[in-house]
């Protein structure tokens, strides 16, 4: 046994998807990048750790001028500050990058050509600026191949060669109903859509339905589904099977 197995962590990500605090431990694990979307298993003993003490955990200097942002389950950009606390239970950040960088990054949003401070974009930011429409995504452009469908919390590395297009436009996704493929034009669907697909028309009071998935985009990606929920689908794939009974 190797002297980590003997200390006491607690893993931030494991606590945000069990929607969890974080519980009182030695040390306390997180994810971090420099400067690319390469993330690396660290970990600190404070649950309010500096900034720099986050950068140490990671062996960078931060004398040599990183700036550190925090990554928040919405898919934002948080600046954490190199000498002020930052509390990971409070700001649910599982994931940081440390920039060292004084490059700005070109690529176009619906024929606009901006600029961003850091190599890495995510989702959520595109989406705010891009603002599309209802049933509308943001897609980035593949010349001679399929255009590919953005989702909220990834990240994109803005490095790579050449400047990233994106785009928005009308977004349908592939699910599968009692084996049956359908079609629906928004990424979240609800219980009751879903019975409309596997049993279309009026319902008896009497009659009451039941719901499994899995394949789903949210969190958790499988489970059951009772009224009034609702799941994110992925763009081709999420499984539903719905089961109606007569109750006398």
């Amino acid at each position: 046994m190797n002297t980590e197995e003997l200390l006491d962590y607690d893993d931030i990500g494991d606590a945000l998807r069990e929607g969890r605090a974080l519980r009182p431990a030695r040390g306390y694990r997180f994810l971090l990048a420099q400067g690319d979307l390469n993330f690396h298993s660290r970990q600190v003993s404070d649950p309010v750790p500096l900034g720099r003490q986050l950068l140490e955990a990671s062996t960078l200097d931060p004398r040599d001028g990183y700036s550190l942002f925090a990554i928040l389950p919405s898919g934002d950009f948080e600046d954490v500050r190199l000498n002020e606390p930052f509390d990971l239970r409070e700001h649910g950040a599982e994931r940081f990058v440390a920039f060292l960088t004084d490059r700005d990054f070109k690529f176009t949003l619906k024929d606009d050509e901006l600029r961003w401070g850091k190599p890495i974009i995510s989702g959520a930011v595109l989406y705010g600026l891009a603002k599309p429409g209802e049933g509308e995504a943001v897609f980035l452009e593949v010349p001679g191949g399929e255009d590919r469908l953005i989702e909220h919390g990834e990240l994109i590395d803005l490095a790579e060669p050449g400047i990233e297009r994106f785009i928005t436009a009308p977004v349908t996704f592939e699910i599968i109903v009692n084996s049956r493929p359908r079609t629906v034009n928004a990424r979240t669907v609800t219980f009751e859509q879903i019975v409309q697909l596997a049993f279309p028309g009026q319902h008896e009071p009497n009659v009451v339905f039941s719901m499994t998935y899995r394949h789903a985009a949210s969190t958790p990606h499988a489970g059951e589904l009772g009224a009034g929920g609702s799941v994110d689908v992925k763009k081709k794939g999420t499984v539903f099977n719905v089961t109606r009974t007569v109750q006398s």
